[in-house]
């Protein structure tokens, strides 16, 4: 019986952008009912086939555009592939955009509320949970203030505060690391590990090469939607920042 949590097989994604200027709405809706707007193919994913075992952690790195968010929202179910099949074997705790599920009219307070019915979570549980999600995201003095009014550290820290208040089967975490202070991060890896040796099975996308070499068994390199190279963390990494640097910082 297979170990895998997570199948990624032939993955393919394709968007269609529209390649021509319309000078308002009503125009553009116009030429889609007559059929008469040209679309351009924009291929995100091509063909992209790995697998995670349960318990792993494993990194996605490659500049910015390489497809690595693109990768992670089609695993959490936020994207269907164009072609090919994901197959995921646990629940996700998805942090792969800021803000994404808080509503930024509501206060701190009720969006821990709200994020937890949307997890699934009683509000009996969420009560109990309360003042742990608080002390860990460190926003005692600012639970009652509107999300729209927080920084995007602040928001970060709320989200993953929330998202690992229970031990999920799989962790996705998209550059969340990048915000908020030295502290908070250090907070944040105590917490991923504390996690990873309860079996979580983590998904790990940044810029910060070293981290993914901290936190992570296993990489997998993407560039312009392709898969470069898979393996071992440190094999992975060390072989990007050989080529990263011969090339600028943008594909």
């Amino acid at each position: 019986m297979s170990n895998d949590i997570v199948d990624v097989d032939n993955v393919k994604l394709v968007f269609n952008l529209a390649s021509e200027k319309t000078d308002s709405f009503k125009e553009y809706v116009v030429k889609l009912i007559k059929g008469q707007l040209n679309y351009q193919e924009f291929v995100a994913l091509d063909n992209i086939s790995f697998h995670i075992r349960r318990g792993e952690s494993v990194g996605l790195i490659g500049a910015n555009g390489s497809g690595k968010s693109t990768m992670l929202k089609c695993i959490a179910g936020i994207y269907k592939p164009t072609n090919g099949k994901i197959t995921v074997k646990g629940n996700i705790a998805p942090l792969i955009e800021l803000g994404a599920g808080f509503d930024s009219e509501l206060t701190a307070r009720e969006n821990i509320f709200l994020n937890g019915a949307v997890m699934g979570l009683s509000k009996s549980f969420m009560e109990k949970k309360f003042d742990e999600i608080v002390e860990f995201s460190e926003l005692t003095s600012f639970l009652d203030v509107p999300i729209k009014n927080f920084s995007s550290g602040m928001t970060a820290r709320l989200g993953f505060a929330i998202a690992t208040i229970v031990q999920p089967e799989i962790l996705i975490v998209d550059e969340v690391l990048a915000v908020g202070d030295a502290a908070f991060q250090i907070k944040c890896k105590q917490k991923m590990f504390e996690l990873r040796s309860g079996g979580t099975t983590m998904l790990f996308v940044s810029h910060d090469i070293v981290q993914v070499k901290e936190i992570c068994d296993r990489a997998v390199w993407l560039s312009h939607g392709k898969m470069i190279l898979e393996g071992k963390s440190k094999d992975v990494c060390e072989k990007y920042q050989e080529w990263s640097l011969h090339h600028s910082a943008f594909e």
